[in-house]
């Protein structure tokens, strides 16, 4: 049985020709079920009203697109949650509007549910600026314990697709900072996530609302930490996520901090390398948006 699909697309407002570009991907996507799509405007500082008109002038009339309010807590969170709750088909997707689905992403992933799996996920395609990287898994099935050790990049907000009514995002998540790994994580606590290893989406990276929000960064990481106690148990995943912070704390100048938290990177697992790349930020041997500007560079992030 085809399954029908809502898609979710949570924007602000501010990049009208991106969204256009993610809406048409979708819409051309080819999948026999129904197929709609939710553009939600989060702009907590404009009237309902007036931004669904700004919006929707962006993506176009289209009788299978919908544009609405963030009804919810303002942000990512709230946003996606609108869009889920105004979905009436089997399965939800997510697609960020700076993200664009490649051809015949929707249906390798339907196809890859039919086996019982509740929630899919595909490989990515990091670009930035004019440079392009595949990133995968390597595997068809992405576990919590995969998702502890590692973030895995290519299970990206922008290629999941889900069972209505499974899974809600946490809205408590601070300033929307990992929000999506959090959905993931829960999802693979309960039943391994499908995954298409093939780059079928098209990731934008560096005109992130969240790109380098240090400070928010920080809380979202503490979010996690608080939420699943996992990380601090796994020495691969407890170093990644403190080695985070320690880079973080050295972004904002916070060199005492930087230290402290590199120090437990070392102390969890001595081979990792945010330790050293935080100490030499904190040191000002280089700065945070060069190592950012090269990591990106090879389709990779701190």
């Amino acid at each position: 049985m085809t399954r029908s699909v809502g898609v979710v697309i949570p924007t602000r407002g501010n990049r009208p020709a991106q969204l256009r570009e993610a809406v048409e991907a979708v819409l051309a996507q080819d999948h026999s079920g129904g197929l709609s799509v939710v553009v939600v405007a989060d702009l907590p500082d404009a009237e309902p009203a007036a931004a669904v008109r700004a919006v929707a002038a962006q993506v176009g009339g289209s009788a299978s697109v919908r544009v609405l309010p963030n009804a919810l807590t303002p942000g990512l969170p709230g946003a996606r949650n609108t869009g889920i709750a105004a979905c009436e088909t089997d399965l939800v997707a997510f697609c960020d509007d700076d993200d664009v689905w490649l051809p015949g992403k929707l249906a390798a992933q339907v196809r890859a549910l039919r086996d019982g799996g509740e929630f899919a996920s595909c490989g990515i395609e990091v670009e930035y600026g004019r440079r392009r990287v595949a990133r995968l898994a390597g595997t068809s099935t992405v576990t919590a314990d995969d998702l502890i050790r590692s973030r895995m990049v290519m299970v990206h907000s922008s290629t999941y697709v889900f069972e209505r009514g499974s899974l809600w995002v946490d809205e408590s998540a601070p300033a929307g900072q990992n929000e999506d790994w959090d959905l993931a994580l829960r999802a693979a606590t309960r039943r391994p996530i499908v995954h298409v290893d093939r780059p079928l989406v098209r990731v934008g990276w560096g005109g992130s609302h969240y790109a380098t929000r240090w400070a928010e960064r920080i809380a979202g990481l503490d979010w996690m930490l608080a939420r699943h106690p996992r990380l601090a148990a796994n020495p691969r995943g407890a170093a990644r996520v403190y080695g985070q912070l320690a880079f973080s704390h050295a972004a904002l100048g916070h060199r005492r901090e930087a230290v402290r938290w590199a120090l437990r990177t070392f102390a969890a697992r001595p081979g990792e390398p945010r330790a050293p790349i935080a100490l030499a930020v904190a040191a000002g041997l280089v700065s945070a948006p060069t190592v950012l500007a090269a990591l990106h560079h090879r389709g990779h992030g701190i």
